[in-house]
């Protein structure tokens, strides 16, 4: 197969679809690897790298997007790429298309076959393409708001872990998942005084196992929520439905009520935000005010660490990548049900429920879309 290996275009986003290891892989598996010009320079991957390991250097992404099968990316692609995307191509990237109908009806339009990161799934409903950048995202999460509570920054100028004799900053981390855990672990790591509300008991045993005393633990009501958002310094929203529109967990008469100066940080903003005062912001200008409380609603956020992010995030897409080049897309769609739940849009109709619901568009079902 011809794989493309575009530069992303999206604002403050350097991580590349593929480090020059991963592309060795697909070239000693058979397959020809176009990447960009200067795609990886940004972090540290030239293009002699990628030369060595067997890729061919093109320069624009208008070549790469006419000639590969399948594109590799790592955000969704921008209206000028969705533009470039031709019947019978292959897109594998995230898409986060639930919050985001301009995209869908672009994908939709183009003809193409379009596999979601954050929908692959794995035995025991894990999310595998999904969780490396969820646990980059949760660690910054609290690096992040750490940062914008500085008085400077606009925050209410808490230290995160206190000193002694001064208390810790309060953090409340919604949703006990991959971006909940490492967003508990690096605030607890820094001293702060750290409460988990999650709806699945389950889960709250589990994490209880793990981190005793040092964490707790809340069974999620709305008495709950409102409580400790109050009382909170740090709110870090760790909330997912795969596929699906994040949903609103704190409204603004909430946010009106906590302390002045406290943080909040959507890392579900990707999915539509689950605070209803949430709206996407860039690297560029990540923070904004609104009743008083700092909102941090970066939607690429592991980008800001974009070399360690596309090392985490080939490690994990580069099997199903050498599946789909391996096989073609039917055939390993029909092979391995978790890289199935992936297909989000094919040939002009979508084939994931989730998306479909959320936008209001009927659900193919995948194989059925393929002509199984």
């Amino acid at each position: 197969m011809l794989i493309g290996v575009p530069k992303e275009i999206k604002n403050h986003e350097y991580r590349i679809g593929l480090t020059p290891a991963g592309v060795r892989e697909l070239v000693h598996d058979g397959h020809r690897v176009l990447v960009e010009q200067d795609g990886g320079e940004p972090i540290g991957f030239d293009d002699g790298q990628y030369r060595e390991a067997g890729a061919e250097i093109v320069a624009g992404a208008e070549a790469i997007f006419a000639e590969a099968e399948m594109i590799i990316k790592v955000k969704e692609p921008q209206p000028v790429e969705c533009r470039m995307l031709r019947p019978g191509q292959l897109l594998f990237t995230y898409l986060h298309l639930a919050p985001d109908p301009e995209q869908a009806k672009a994908l939709l339009a183009s003809g193409a076959t379009c596999i979601a990161y954050e929908t692959v799934t794995s035995a025991g409903r894990g999310l595998p393409l999904l969780a490396p950048m969820s646990e980059v995202a949760g660690r910054m999460a609290i690096q992040a708001g750490a940062h914008n509570l500085e008085k400077a920054q606009g925050g209410n100028g808490m230290l995160l872990g206190g000193v002694p004799g001064v208390e810790p900053a309060q953090v409340l981390i919604i949703g006990g998942g991959v971006v909940g855990i490492n967003a508990a672990r690096m605030a607890m790591g820094m001293g702060a005084d750290v409460t988990l509300l999650d709806r699945d008991l389950n889960r709250l045993k589990e994490l209880d196992m793990l981190f005793g005393g040092r964490l707790k633990t809340v069974y999620s009501t709305k008495e709950a929520l409102e409580r400790y958002a109050l009382q909170a310094d740090l709110v870090v929203g760790a909330v997912l439905i795969p596929g699906a529109s994040a949903p609103k967990l704190i409204s603004r008469e909430l946010v009106a009520g906590m302390k002045k100066g406290a943080v909040m940080v959507d890392v579900a903003i990707d999915q539509g935000g689950c605070f209803e005062t949430s709206r996407p912001t860039t690297h560029q200008e990540p923070t904004y005010v609104i009743e008083g409380v700092v909102h941090y609603c970066v939607a690429n956020m592991p980008g800001g660490v974009a070399r360690t992010s596309t090392m985490a995030l080939t490690n994990a897409t580069l099997p199903y990548a050498v599946q789909l080049a391996r096989h073609g897309v039917r055939a390993a769609l029909e092979k391995d049900e978790h890289l199935r739940n992936g297909l989000n849009v094919h040939a002009g109709q979508v084939t994931h429920a989730a998306v479909a619901e959320a936008l209001g568009y009927d659900f193919i079902a995948p194989m059925t879309a393929l002509g199984r």
